[in-house]
């Protein structure tokens, strides 16, 4: 482009103008990234929503305290909804008519899911053994209740009636199967599972009122 100057001298190249350049803006990797990694822990949050929410269903609960050893009724226990329940295993609702009937491997608190963990089939008389009940007066029991599971010591206490000495104490261990209250106030009965060898000594002492219990390890 030429202009004429007022002087008459020739035409002189006027000043040109440079073109606009517009700067894209770089993108940057990192930050590319962390967009990416946003939307995937996004899409596994919603997915892990939706999974907790399936996952809702009936389980069993306790209902009632029920001591180590006891038969679980269906009285004892009350089903729940519990949505989610990851890294727990609760027993089905649809599995109590198998739940009822077994004891109790540990102390069943109420108010909180039921496991297959707190639950036994084994027999508290084990192989060997007898089942004994002895009527034992308030103050001969050595805790304020007994419970199925306690180990006891039987021990033998002398023959005061025929003015013999005391000779040397003779021990029996046993466990506590089950108590029961009697019509009287003033005595309760305690049943015991022994080793057969040890049932005549212990009925015969107990039949001459000369047993004292210690409880030597609760359930």
């Amino acid at each position: 482009m030429s202009l004429a100057t007022r002087n008459g001298t020739g035409p002189v190249d006027a000043p040109v103008t440079p073109p606009k350049v517009v700067r894209q803006r770089r993108t940057r990797p990192g930050l590319l990234g962390l967009a990416v990694l946003l939307i995937a822990l996004g899409g596994l949050g919603a997915a892990f929503a939706v999974t907790s929410v399936r996952a809702t269903g009936s389980y069993l609960a306790v209902a009632r305290p029920v001591e180590v050893g006891r038969e679980i009724g269906a009285d004892d226990l009350i089903t729940v909804q519990v949505a989610g329940g990851r890294g727990l295993s609760p027993v089905p609702a649809g599995r109590l008519d198998d739940v009822v009937g077994k004891r109790a491997a540990v102390a069943l608190v109420p108010g909180t899911l039921l496991t297959d963990d707190q639950l036994t089939d084994d027999p508290l008389l084990g192989p060997g053994q007898q089942q004994i009940a002895l009527g034992l007066d308030p103050a001969e029991i050595p805790a304020r209740k007994l419970h199925p599971g306690d180990k006891v010591l039987l021990v033998s206490t002398p023959d005061t009636k025929d003015g013999t000495s005391a000779g040397t104490a003779t021990r029996f261990t046993a466990t506590v199967i089950d108590t029961a209250a009697t019509g009287n106030a003033d005595e309760s009965v305690v049943y015991l599972a022994l080793p057969v060898r040890d049932v005549p000594a212990v009925v015969a002492l107990a039949a001459q009122d000369r047993i004292a219990v210690v409880l030597t390890e609760a359930a």
